[in-house]
């Protein structure tokens, strides 16, 4: 049954003597479809390729999709009414099954009037070329080339009444018949006034050439017919394009050779009458309008096209995993020439160009508004067969419905070029959001994003991946209030942020409760505040100044990055307090004591010393004395107890003693002695040197306790002390020494044999030998001194003789 077709199903025009049909592919979705040539005489035959590449049909679709039916007005099945009116009858039929069962069959009748014709027209279709001639025209030329010279010899031989072919190639001459011919793929045949001949590209008779860089494929023939005393030989040769596409990142551009030899014998008399170009079967009158451009010398005839120009179409893909784009546009040219062998030629070229994959990494933009605490991020730049399926935040993933759902925002948005991106809002207090606390007073919020998109018909996926930032000062640093007592400092830290963003720190040592319990801190928190009791005298006060029954003491707490240790803020308190006893043993091994001497009768405190009598005290009153020494000097003995270095001095009273005649000698003062003992933990570096900073800024790390000589051996239990050896040996092999407390003399040139030797079985014992020195005399502190080593490195420094 035939039916009739629906409206908008197809539509047809009639250019340069082609006929074109177009079907609307949305009326064929889901359906599939075939088309018959009608022919009232052999009734419907089905459209193939190799029928449609000998008889002048093309079956392709457009740009946009949609199914193009071409073909030539001297096609098969065609019906021809003097060479001026042609119609051609189409079955499409439709079906819902691969199968075409239960096919719906449409007929569409085309038809074109055409009667303009050229002495000799020639058409370069996808699939074919064809050239038809005018046979009302002298049909040998007066310039006998070798191909007509070639020919003569072989008219002798023509059949009578019979049109025949002879093909010149470069594998020699080949005359055949028109149904030999037929069969090898060629059609031949001739109208009311004209011969036209259809030819398949590439064929065992074609020759490809090369003119003006364009590859040419050409069939080179000689039609003939002989009938009583005519003989007719009319020069059929067809020359077509097979390239002259070229592209870059914004253009594509067809050349076409404008001369082309085998079609224009005589090039001297060749004249240019006009060029067209057209898009689908539309003759663009001005092509700048579109931005094409249509340009031509001597040589070629060139058309640029930019990429996504009008008329042509961007679609989107996926190769390798990338998006990008490819452009499709379907061209055509009309170019009209004379010359001497033909009045006119008119000779059209159709090409449907596509570019290569063009790839188009898509771009996100960071267009968060920091003010209002919300991430918009910009994806893009999609053509509109683009669509956003999913989206993963921090590696959850969502689909769109879900995403809306949670609170984010999704929507597209226009963009230049008729392209199109998609918007997502996030808060940056989202759950999703990571957020890391970053330089003084800043939080770095990370939003971690996978898209999901569906690219084309064919609905590929493509995955993209993004990471923004935004950082925002938007954390307060902590500030600490600090007050002291009569006998304690006090610090008051907010608790906000501790731990999460930041630590304390007392040096290099974490400030935990366990630091805190073992230096004699009181730690107490409220729901805001971190309240630390730091006694006057305990480990980690720095003594700014210590002087007679005063001390301005300072605590200071370092406020510090959890990951990176930097130092943000140190919080300090610091107080001036009076006190009549006291003991600092500071780090650089500075003893500072105030001692109250309460005695009956008292004492003149101006005659007490230290173990080195000539050790007087700075300050003193009637029942206090001020000393400052280090435990280098003045006596100070130094042993190993546990884990602890203990340095030992002795306070005592010098007796005036009144003569006597006999023994015992009588005195009037008191017995006085007070031990002076200070405690440095062993695993600490105690530095004991020239000091090149303050010593008053430095951490106190020792401490200190005053007691009678009779309690001298405290209730403390005696451990395995350190035992380190010296000596210096007689020569390199280290296996003769000199005598303890033995002078020894060295010229400068001779070596000096040194050996420190650790003699403790302890595991977690270590030697290093840092500062090594010579002396003229027995104390620590006398100068001049020579370096023998600094920092474990040899730098010997000889004594100038004298």
């Amino acid at each position: 049954a035939l039916y009739v077709l629906p409206p908008g199903f197809a539509e047809s025009s009639c250019h340069s003597r082609i006929f074109w049909m177009k079907l609307n592919k949305l009326l064929l979705q889901g359906k599939f479809f075939q088309l018959e040539i009608s022919d009232p005489y052999a009734g419907p035959i089905l459209l193939d390729e190799k029928l449609a590449s000998r008889c002048g049909y093309v079956l392709s679709e457009d740009v946009w999709g949609n199914p193009v039916f071409r073909a030539s007005v001297l096609g098969c099945h065609v019906a021809n009414e003097a060479d001026e009116l042609f119609s051609l009858t189409v079955n499409i039929k439709v079906s819902s099954f691969s199968s075409m069962r239960a096919a719906v069959t449409y007929t569409y009748p085309m038809y074109c009037s055409y009667s303009s014709w050229a002495s000799r027209e020639i058409v370069c279709e996808e699939n074919y070329m064809e050239v038809s001639v005018k046979t009302d025209v002298p049909a040998v030329s007066n310039d006998y080339t070798v191909a007509w010279m070639s020919a003569l010899p072989e008219t002798q031989n023509v059949a009578y009444q019979l049109w025949q072919l002879m093909f010149v190639s470069p594998s020699g001459r080949k005359r055949i018949t028109v149904s030999d011919a037929a069969k090898l793929g060629y059609s031949f045949n001739n109208t009311l006034s004209r011969v036209y001949l259809r030819a398949p590209y590439h064929s065992n008779e074609s020759d490809v050439s090369v003119v003006s860089g364009v590859n040419m494929n050409m069939v080179t023939s000689t039609s003939m017919y002989r009938q009583r005393w005519l003989l007719l030989l009319i020069d059929t040769t067809v020359s077509c394009p097979v390239d002259g596409i070229s592209f870059t990142d914004t253009t594509l551009t067809w050349t076409v050779p404008s001369i082309i030899p085998t079609l224009v014998v005589q090039e001297s008399t060749f004249v240019s009458k006009n060029i067209l170009m057209g898009v689908d079967d539309q003759v663009i009158v001005n092509p700048e309008e579109k931005n094409y451009l249509l340009e031509y010398n001597e040589t070629h005839i060139r058309i640029t096209i930019p990429i996504g120009a009008e008329g042509g179409k961007l679609k989107s893909s996926i190769s390798g995993g990338i998006y990008g784009v490819i452009y499709s546009i379907d061209l055509f040219l009309e170019h009209t020439w004379t010359d001497t062998d033909w009045q006119t030629t008119k000779y059209t070229v159709i090409k449907s160009v596509t570019t290569p994959f063009m790839p188009q990494i898509p771009t996100v933009i960071n267009n968060t508004l920091p003010e209002e605490r919300l991430f918009n991020v910009a994806f893009g730049h999609f053509l509109p067969d683009v669509s956003l399926v999913a989206i993963a935040i921090g590696n959850v993933p969502f689909t769109l419905r879900e995403a809306q759902h949670h609170g984010f925002k999704i929507y597209e948005t226009p963009f230049s070029n008729r392209t199109k991106g998609f918007i997502l809002e996030v808060s940056l207090d989202d759950p999703y959001v990571l957020k890391e606390y970053v330089n003084r007073n800043e939080t770095k919020y990370t939003l971690l994003i996978n898209y999901t998109i569906s690219v084309g018909p064919e609905m590929t996926l493509y995955y993209h991946s993004a990471e923004v930032e935004c950082v925002i000062a938007d954390i307060e640093l902590p500030e600490a209030v600090g007050h002291c007592d009569e006998e304690n400092l006090y610090l008051a830290i907010p608790t906000f942020g501790l731990h999460q963003h930041w630590n304390l720190y007392l040096g290099n040592k974490l400030l935990n409760r366990h630091v805190a319990l073992t230096n004699g801190y009181l730690a107490a928190t409220n729901s805001t505040h971190l309240i630390l009791q730091i006694p006057l005298l305990a480990v980690g006060v720095i003594y700014e100044d210590v002087s007679f029954q005063k001390i301005k003491a300072r605590f200071d707490v370092a406020l510090r990055k959890v990951r990176t240790m930097e130092i943000l803020q140190m919080f300090s308190v610091s107080c001036s307090f009076n006190s009549s006893a006291f003991i600092i043993c500071h780090p650089d091994g500075t003893i500072t004591v105030s001692a109250q001497m309460k005695t009956v009768p008292a004492i003149d405190m101006s005659k007490t010393k230290l173990r080195d009598s000539s050790c007087k005290p700075r300050e003193y009153n009637e029942g206090h004395a001020f000393f400052k020494f280090h435990v280098t000097t003045c006596g100070t003995s130094v042993r190993f107890e546990g884990d602890h270095i203990i340095y030992e001095n002795e306070i005592s009273y010098e007796k005036e003693t009144l003569p006597g005649q006999s023994i015992p000698t009588i005195t009037r003062d008191p017995d006085y002695r007070l031990t002076v003992l200070c405690y440095y933990r062993a695993k600490e570096t105690l530095v004991l040197g020239a000091f090149a900073s303050d010593p008053s800024t430095s951490l106190s790390f020792g401490s200190g306790t005053m007691v009678p000589r009779s309690n001298i051996a405290v209730n403390r239990r005696i451990r395995q002390a350190l035992n380190v050896v010296s000596r210096v040996s007689k020569d390199e092999s280290f296996t003769e020494f000199y005598e303890p407390n033995m002078a020894i003399l060295k010229q400068p040139v001779e070596p000096v044999f040194l050996e420190v030797e650790l003699k403790d079985k302890s595991p977690d014992t270590e030697l290093h030998l840092e500062n090594c020195w010579v002396t003229r005399s027995l104390d620590f502190n006398s100068t001049p001194r020579w370096n023998i080593t600094v920092d474990g490195q040899v730098v010997i420094e000889w004594p100038m003789q004298s």
